[in-house]
């Protein structure tokens, strides 16, 4: 059962002087105190985003790496290949990398992995198709913080590899020539809430400032920066707020070839969208490519330029999403009526089930939804390539990804973050997993 949770009213001298300076109600004074906004200044940038606000990339530890690397594969022209997770915030990572990179280098491709065969994250068939294919650069966009052994083959084979993740990392970094993470220990980045396009955003303006590119060119990928946000669920504030205020307003008044295609297939022509719009209606399209099939599909809608085509591959992925109802919605109704059955499931403060006939793309939505009838931290299981593997979904107020880690022995991999989580598992350690 939800419980809220109301805070303190604010000072009443701070309310006062934050309602005359900006000679607005104290009701609403008190609510933006509450959300950390005390001062003009803070109220200006919450209320008047600036892409003049954006930080300074270059305070990301390993950015300077990042960016000297990627340059000198521009300058030898060299073979890049760029990598993302299948959901909306890889794929977007993906796009917006392919996009703005491809007009300086001639050889580069992109590789999204495939749910079922391969999991999250950057798998050992990525690594080993890279070096097969003569690669010499990976840039690696929300995954690849905790690769440590694949990392590791590749430096084998003289592959370099540049992360760009927002995920939490682990006790030891891989050894790739750079690691972009603002949740790293030793990180200084003022802002660490950054979807994992948002990262390789980070990534792109850096090189941009240093080599004097068109920065115009750059702050057109907002709109793909957005939908990662929106779809990802970080936190809407500091440069997350700023990114999606101008991504918003490319969506709606000149929105790329592929999203305005999909717009039209989600029923959302000539409507305003909105941040609930993206969450609801275009980011779960653009997912249900990577749950139902692959979702190369959905970068391939992201990245044309064709009309036509572009209609056409929001119409594949329209009916992914189609099929992926029917799925989440068939596999949630078996899941509840497991609870309702159980006094003992009914009555535990947290929710694990497995079934091993349930579809793997969508154990995470369907731990959503079961979160809406019992609200407490869930897990939903699979089987998959002879693991369990699992969806986690969590609450607020409670760090899913710290108590995990604090089980980590029973995974064979895990990563997340505080709120959602993957991990597997091999079946003899289901049972202590339980325990």
């Amino acid at each position: 059962m939800k419980e809220w949770k109301i805070k303190k009213t604010a000072d009443k001298n701070k309310i006062n002087e934050l309602s005359n300076v900006l000679n607005i109600d104290k009701v609403l004074a008190n609510l933006l105190i509450q959300r950390g906004i005390d001062t003009f200044d803070k109220a200006k940038k919450f209320f008047r985003s600036n892409l003049s606000d954006l930080h300074d990339p270059f305070l990301m530890k390993d950015m300077d790496v990042a960016v000297e690397r990627l340059e000198k594969a521009i300058k030898n022209n060299e073979k890049v290949l760029i990598y993302g997770d299948y959901d909306v915030d890889g794929t977007t990572s993906v796009a917006i990398m392919f996009s703005f990179l491809k007009e300086y280098l001639p050889d580069i491709d992109f590789y999204v992995p495939d749910r079922y065969t391969e999991g999250y994250g950057i798998s050992f068939k990525s690594v080993d198709y890279a070096i097969a294919n003569k690669f010499d650069l990976v840039i690696a966009l929300d995954c690849g913080i905790k690769a440590n052994e694949k990392i590791n083959l590749a430096n084998k084979h003289n592959l370099d590899y540049i992360i760009c993740d927002h995920h939490t990392p682990g006790e030891t970094l891989p050894d790739a020539i750079a690691v972009l993470d603002p949740k790293r220990n030793d990180c200084n980045y003022p802002f660490k809430e950054l979807s994992g396009a948002g990262v390789g955003f980070k990534l792109l303006q850096a090189l941009t400032i240093k080599n004097s590119y068109d920065i115009n060119k750059l702050f057109s990928l907002l709109d793909l920066v957005t939908i990662s946000i929106a779809s990802d669920i970080v936190p809407i504030i500091d440069e997350n707020r700023i990114l999606a205020t101008y991504g918003l307003k490319i969506i709606n008044n000149n929105p790329r070839t592929g999203i305005a295609a999909i717009i039209k297939t989600s029923g959302l022509a000539n409507k305003n969208i909105i941040i609930s719009d993206i969450v609801f209606k275009i980011g779960p399209r653009i997912n249900a490519a990577g749950r139902i099939e692959n979702a190369k599909d959905s970068v391939n809608v992201l990245i044309s330029d064709d009309n036509d085509k572009a209609f056409e591959f929001a119409k594949i992925i329209n009916e992914h999403n189609t099929n992926r109802q029917s799925l989440d919605k068939d596999i949630t109704k078996q899941a509840l009526e497991l609870i309702n059955n159980n006094s003992d499931l009914q009555n535990r403060k947290t929710t694990v089930l497995y079934d091993e006939s349930w579809s793997k793309g969508v154990i995470g939505i369907v731990a959503s939804r079961l979160i809406e009838h019992y609200y407490r931290p869930t897990i939903i299981f699979t089987k998959s390539n002879n693991l369990l593997t699992g969806s986690a979904r969590s609450i607020a107020g409670f760090d899913l990804y710290e108590a995990l880690e604090k089980c980590s022995d029973l995974f064979v991999n895990f990563g997340g973050h505080k709120y959602a989580a993957g991990l597997s598992i091999k079946p003899e350690n289901f049972d202590k997993f339980l325990e």
